[in-house]
């Protein structure tokens, strides 16, 4: 075969394939705003990508499983999936398209009859309700949870956001400032959707849905009701309530039923979603706190390294981005050390994200001693665990398990496993999995039993994805989930 040749069959693969993905993107958005079913590829969100993103994230996924994960097959299983009945729905086309593949004694005739016998878990599920949802502040975590919670409104029958909560006047000036800061940022770029101002009724406009901005010192004193809302979760991004007693105020407010802490919670539970949210009973819990950015990066792994290894003591180092809470030029500061420049710094300080861990894991309770260093990046950060197990393993044995994890099971929304011998924290921004294990960057001593394990994350993005999965879960809105 002639070079030329060869060349002019690659030209018209490329061209194939690149017209199944605007088929494949098609069917995405169909499914989505049409049947409120939510398609994602080994947990990569993938409405409003375009066709060089999905082929990327199809290149990802064949390396991920080991297996070729074809354009052309994920189309096939969608067309299946858009011709069947389902209620509203999260699917994974990656582990669908895998499964099929995995098919070697051809169980079933036809691609519908494998989607059909897949799914059919989805015939018992509940109807769900949608629920209001209220900001109370809105700060880093607050315009993420936003941005998402609009992007991912679809028909609305999951959550609602009604409101946004702040402190202080709301003139025309800051309702503007508040738009802006909204649409535009500078780690996480432009909001994919559209923000308004809407001065004369104190409200946003986002993607043409009106959410509310109202005005309030102390959480008790809202009217939720006044503006329509009812049962509204709350999720406070305040950081100012923390213990049970002023976390509870919030319940005293007209139209809340439920309240949701983004930060550590004193007397209320921590919850890790994945790990321990299912020891609660949302009809009997009111209060929430969905502990800290690190702490949800590090427990899905020591999850598993106990489950399968047993841990015997640890310490977690934390190289963390540094936050609003330190100061932008030396200056006085309540912390030690927390008030020098932080983009010219790094910063050692403290952590209580070992200790935490415990909250979730109570078989971890004393186990672990932690600590962080601040380091002079606005986003993205690594966590190093150095652990002592009781049980030998090797860096493939290791990394076999928690690729295992990341595949199938209870966590797979929280574990990213990476393949990459170029992962560094630009990398990971944007990441939804609180835990991106590196599996790359592994370490395990000769005598099997000491381990240095390497987990980066996105302490604000896939932090918020983290809060909105309890959300969720307190509201009582999980759909049918095929991962």
């Amino acid at each position: 075969m002639s070079s030329n040749t060869s060349y002019e069959k690659e030209l018209a693969f490329q061209a194939d394939r690149r017209k199944a993905t605007t088929e494949f993107i098609k069917i995405i958005s169909d499914l989505w705003y049409d049947k409120s079913i939510e398609v994602v590829l080994f947990k990569n969100q993938i409405i409003d990508k375009n066709v060089s993103d999905i082929i990327n994230l199809h290149e990802y996924a064949g390396e991920f499983v080991q297996k070729p994960i074809s354009i052309f097959d994920s189309v096939e299983i969608l067309r299946a999936i858009n011709d069947i009945p389902l209620p509203p729905s999260k699917l994974d086309i990656g582990k669908l398209t895998y499964e099929y593949h995995s098919d070697d004694n051809n169980v079933y005739q036809n691609v519908k009859a494998f989607v059909i016998d897949k799914l059919k878990g989805a015939n018992n599920s509940k109807e769900i309700q949608p629920r209001d949802v209220v900001l109370y502040g809105f700060g880093r975590i607050g315009r993420l949870l936003a941005r998402e919670l609009m992007a991912k409104t679809g028909k609305g029958n999951q959550l609602r956001l009604r409101a946004i909560v702040t402190r202080g006047e709301l003139n025309a000036d800051i309702i503007e400032k508040r738009a802006t800061l909204l649409q535009i940022d500078s780690v996480h770029g432009q909001f994919m959707g559209t923000v308004d101002s809407d001065v004369e009724n104190k409200a946003l406009l986002i993607n043409g849905t009106t959410v509310h901005l109202i005005s309030a010192d102390q959480p008790e004193e809202v009217d939720y009701s006044k503006y329509g809302i009812t049962d509204a979760l709350v999720i406070d991004n305040t950081g100012a309530f923390r213990d049970k007693k002023a976390l509870g105020r919030h319940l005293q407010a007209k139209g809340a039923s439920h309240v949701l802490l983004t930060a550590p919670g004193i007397g209320v539970p921590n919850i890790v979603h994945g790990v321990n949210q299912h020891e609660f009973n949302p009809d009997k819990t009111k209060l929430y706190s969905a502990a800290s950015c690190t702490t949800n990066a590090i427990t899905p792994i020591l999850k598993v390294v106990d489950d399968s290894l047993g841990i015997k003591k640890g310490h977690l180092e934390t190289i963390h981005a540094y936050t609003n809470d330190q100061n932008l030029v030396d200056n006085m500061h309540k912390k030690y050390r927390r008030g020098r420049a932080a983009a010219l710094n790094m910063v050692i300080t403290e952590t209580g994200a070992g200790k935490a861990v415990s909250k979730a894991l109570p078989a971890l309770e004393g186990k672990l001693t932690s600590n962080a260093i601040r380091v002079p990046v606005p986003n993205g950060s690594l966590a190093i665990l150095n652990l002592e197990v009781n049980n030998k393993t090797s860096k493939e044995a290791i990394n076999t398990i928690i690729k295992k994890y990341a595949l199938e099971g209870d966590l797979v929304e929280q574990i990213k496993y990476s393949l990459s011998n170029e992962l560094v924290s630009s990398d990971i921004i944007g990441t939804s999995a609180p835990a991106i294990y590196d599996s790359n960057a592994t370490i395990v001593a000769p005598d099997g039993k000491n381990l240095v394990l390497y987990v980066w994350y996105d302490n604000e993005y896939g932090y918020s994805h983290q809060v909105i999965r309890l959300a969720k879960y307190i509201a009582k809105v999980r759909r049918f989930t095929y991962y």
